[in-house]
């Protein structure tokens, strides 16, 4: 990914609250697309490691 766009699912449609995504300098860039003031800047490894964490469900939150 080499692109300064930002770039959001095909499975978003014309919905407007998802996630966007590009990269920047070797660095990745995520925000809302309802509020792209705030941009989450990360690695690609340490993205990879969050979307592995996300896979596995160990963020999923236990209901009593």
């Amino acid at each position: 990914m080499t692109s300064h766009l930002w770039q959001k699912s095909t499975y978003s449609g014309a919905n407007d609250t998802c996630v966007e995504i590009r990269s920047s300098d070797g660095a990745i860039e995520l925000r809302e697309s309802d509020d792209g003031t705030v941009i989450l800047r990360i690695t690609p490894a340490a993205l990879a490691g969050l979307l592995r964490t996300i896979k596995a469900g160990e963020l999923d939150h236990q209901h009593a």
